[in-house]
């Protein structure tokens, strides 16, 4: 094979190399758009709407619940040495303790009053945590993307650069919090009814003008990149933290259809990452002098575990004890004023908060599990620099 056959063979591989870390990362939500369009025009807007929610719901499965559950399998490995041992500084033992420990000891007991009282009142005010926080998680994780894989591709942000765009991601947060107004309304959750907080029109459009603000502040910095450095954030990185910030956050409801998929496609942009971090980890421990196993065999054995782990807690866990003990209970009881699935709202709910808090310890600089994000051949540099373990969240 000549030279400028390899070079070809090489561009190839590498565009589609990028083809699908853009579709994994978000990208393929560009695709979907125009597939709900063309969905609504030959089915109709119900039966449409049916079908994608009847192939979400079941994706779930696969995708979203596998998601939470290997969050859990992440954070509790070696839980004992992470808390007590010395490789990690006190700072991130601290917060080791308060998500592993603290924040899901204080949800089982707020989800237990709820359940046990049958309180619609106690268990809205969880659910509604759950949607403020699943804000800040989205932009996390999509500041996360941009960062990350930059940096595996030798493009990194400054500490000021950084700044701006996480100001970007927090006040699309809270944009998307605070929109649309709400006077206050009857909403339902996993079978609980209950009544939303109050967001006047007022701190809506606050949130949308710090939103408009903060853009404005993210095209300067990229423009004043461009200017000195004559080079941009790569495309794959930068189109994944656009669609999660704009498409998923702040502008979710732009497609009705596309409300049902985004949470999968969510979904697959963690695992992607995931796949990254513990193949690289896998790899680094095939060789000597651990000579683990087969790369292939721990990814599988992770696979399933997080897929066994995920319907245990979305379908088994929740289900034998709605059947036991909320079906079989006596007319009296008042968890029966939370509906017929009150454990399954309080196991969802649950799951939810506490995979926000977990996510916010394990993709830290602190986690030295992170430099498994880099490049394979990188992993163990001796410089300084590269080194220095990446960060997928906002904490120093």
């Amino acid at each position: 094979m000549t030279l400028p056959e390899r070079a070809s063979e090489s561009s190839s591989g590498s565009f589609w190399a990028n083809f699908i870390e853009l579709m994994l990362v978000g990208g393929a939500t560009l695709v979907l758009f125009p597939v709900a369009w063309l969905l609504r025009e030959r089915l109709g807007a119900d039966s449409s709407e049916l079908t994608v929610d009847y192939l979400a719901f079941h994706a779930a499965w696969m995708i979203n619940n596998p998601h939470f559950a290997v969050t859990y399998l992440l954070f509790y490995k070696d839980a004992r040495k992470r808390t007590f041992g010395g490789a990690l500084p006190p700072r991130q033992r601290a917060r080791y303790v308060v998500a592993g420990l603290l924040v899901p000891l204080g949800l089982l007991i707020w989800a237990s009053q709820a359940v046990a009282t049958g309180s619609a009142r106690s268990m809205g005010f969880m659910i509604q945590l759950m949607f403020l926080l699943v804000g800040w998680h989205y932009v996390k994780q999509g500041f996360g993307i941009l960062t990350v894989l930059s940096a595996r591709r030798g493009f990194r942000f400054s500490p000021w650069e950084r700044t701006v765009v996480l100001a970007h991601c927090f006040a699309a947060w809270a944009h998307a919090w605070a929109s649309p107004a709400d006077p206050g309304r009857e909403l339902q959750e996993t079978g609980v009814t209950y009544t939303s907080l109050a967001h006047p029109p007022g701190l809506e459009l606050a949130t949308q003008i710090a939103f408009g603000l903060s853009a404005l502040a993210l095209l300067f910095v990229l423009v004043r990149k461009w200017r000195n450095e004559r080079r941009l954030p790569p495309l794959v990185p930068l189109t994944g933290f656009l669609i999660t910030v704009w498409l998923w956050t702040v502008y979710s409801s732009l497609d009705r259809l596309m409300m049902y998929v985004i949470p999968a496609l969510h979904s697959i942009q963690y695992l992607y990452v995931v796949w990254l971090l513990k193949r690289n980890e896998a790899r680094a421990a095939e060789g000597p002098p651990l000579f683990g196993k087969p790369t292939g065999l721990r990814l599988g054995i992770l696979s399933v575990s997080a897929i066994a782990l995920g319907w245990l807690l979305f379908r088994g866990a929740p289900g034998f004890l709605d059947s036991t003990l909320v079906l079989s209970s006596t007319p009296g009881d008042r968890t029966r004023d939370l509906g017929a699935t009150p454990y399954l709202a309080a196991i969802f709910v649950f799951v939810n908060i506490h995979h926000y808090f977990m996510d916010n310890v394990i993709w830290r600089r602190e986690n030295p599990e992170t430099r498994y994000l880099r490049e394979p051949e990188m992993i163990k540099s001796p410089e300084p620099e590269a080194s220095a373990p990446l960060r997928m969240t906002t904490g120093a």
